[in-house]
């Protein structure tokens, strides 16, 4: 349950006629895309919230000043059921406000405000992330394209918080969103455009299978894909991350709320292998990070020559050279160094993590029961289409 509890100068309550003209073209989510080209193409940004009352006169104020320009057109920030000042800090700074009585995840809120939007696309921003200037322009020339669906950018070079961690995380995933092909399978919603027609086809995000930060944004990409629309990296589209990254959290999320799932996605062939951080070259280089452990043990063990294992490991730093000169020119030597090293540990654990699951749903036989929780998620997900549909008619 939950309300729209505050407004601030620029914010617009439930009761403004432009919020309750929100319509649904049924006929065809192509209708609906042509239906937007015929006038300028508006934008709703939407941002989740938890425990975020310090980041948000950072993150949400240049929002609201696009508001002001009439650059965007709305910011609707959904407080995640948090014990600070969230809600309040966020109402302050003028934008509409709603609010989940428990904290839900980050899946459930963005979906919660989905019947409340009224712009052609949906901007998602985390509440940690700064937009840098030129969005709303690049926004609208990539969303010209009619077929494209959906677009997502990456953070800058410059991330908030100087310690070499988390210079590292950002830089590497700045990284590996600048090297992707521009038109992908997935998605990032820490700054990602959606059209509206498409979120309503689809239902939103799967808060029921991930009920907190985790793979949704990917998982949401996948089924953007399959349902025939197109997404691009829009590499200009970029944030300042405000995230203090520090190993023992980033090692927790990474394997439990990243790497797990999302070799469950892929191993039951929900989506696409080849991209970004989990593409062929990148299997490689783990398979690689994986022998040369391998190597190292056999040599402590003296069942193999030492040499050969410290030549292993130097070939599998070798095959990182372009991120270790990536970071050593965004980060300076001390994130070079500790990225690398630290890079080689990720692919260890990642790895891993694939492997238990590998075996957890094929050698185990417990595939079967994830795609029968699969197929009810799947009908939770389409009943919440149609709860999106039936809510903005009863406001239409």
């Amino acid at each position: 349950m939950s309300d729209l509890i505050g407004t601030g100068d620029h914010g617009r309550s439930a009761n403004d006629p432009e919020i309750a003209s929100v319509t649904t073209d049924e006929c065809d989510p192509r209708c609906a895309v042509a239906e937007e080209l015929r006038h300028p193409l508006t934008i709703s940004v939407v941002m989740p919230a938890y425990q975020a009352a310090t980041m948000l006169p950072h993150s949400l104020s240049p929002l609201m000043a696009l508001v002001a320009s009439g650059e965007v057109l709305e910011v609707f920030v959904v407080d995640d059921g948090s014990s600070d000042m969230t809600a309040l800090v966020a109402g302050s700074l003028g934008a509409n406000v709603l609010r989940l009585e428990r904290n839900s995840g980050p899946a459930a809120a963005r979906n919660h405000a989905l019947p409340w939007v009224s712009g052609d696309l949906v901007w998602f921003v985390d509440s940690d992330v700064v937009i840098n200037e030129g969005g709303p322009d690049l926004i609208r020339r990539a969303f010209a394209e009619p077929t494209l669906g959906a677009i997502f950018g990456c953070y800058d070079d410059d991330p908030a918080d100087p310690h070499w961690f988390s210079r590292y995380k950002n830089l590497m995933h700045r990284y590996y969103h600048l090297r992707a092909p521009r038109e992908v399978h997935s998605f990032w919603s820490g700054c990602g455009v959606v059209r509206r027609s498409v979120l309503q086809e689809l239902g939103g995000f799967d808060a029921l299978r991930y009920p907190r930060a985790m793979i949704e944004d990917i998982e949401l990409g996948y089924r953007i894909s399959q349902a025939g629309h197109r997404i691009e990296i829009e590499p200009q589209l970029t944030g300042k991350h405000l995230k203090a990254w520090r190993m023992a959290m980033s090692l927790r999320l990474d394997i439990f709320d990243r790497a797990i799932p999302w070799a469950r996605l892929l191993i039951a062939e929900e989506g696409p292998a080849g991209e970004l951080n989990v593409g062929s070259a990148e299997r490689f280089r783990a398979g690689f990070a994986v022998l040369s452990l391998l190597l190292l043990l056999g040599a402590v063990f003296a069942q193999v020559p030492a040499y050969l294992a410290f030549a292993a490991i130097g070939a599998s730093l070798l095959f990182n050279v372009r991120l270790g000169l990536f970071l050593l020119r965004h980060g300076g030597l001390p994130v070079a160094i500790g990225g690398m090293l630290y890079h080689q540990f990720y692919y260890l654990y990642a790895s891993g993590a694939y492997l238990w699951c590998l075996v957890d749903l094929r050698l185990l036989h417990r595939g079967d029961r994830f795609k029968a929780v699969r197929m009810r998620q799947d009908e939770h997900s389409g009943q919440d289409a149609g709860a999106i549909s039936q809510s903005e008619r009863m406001r239409s």
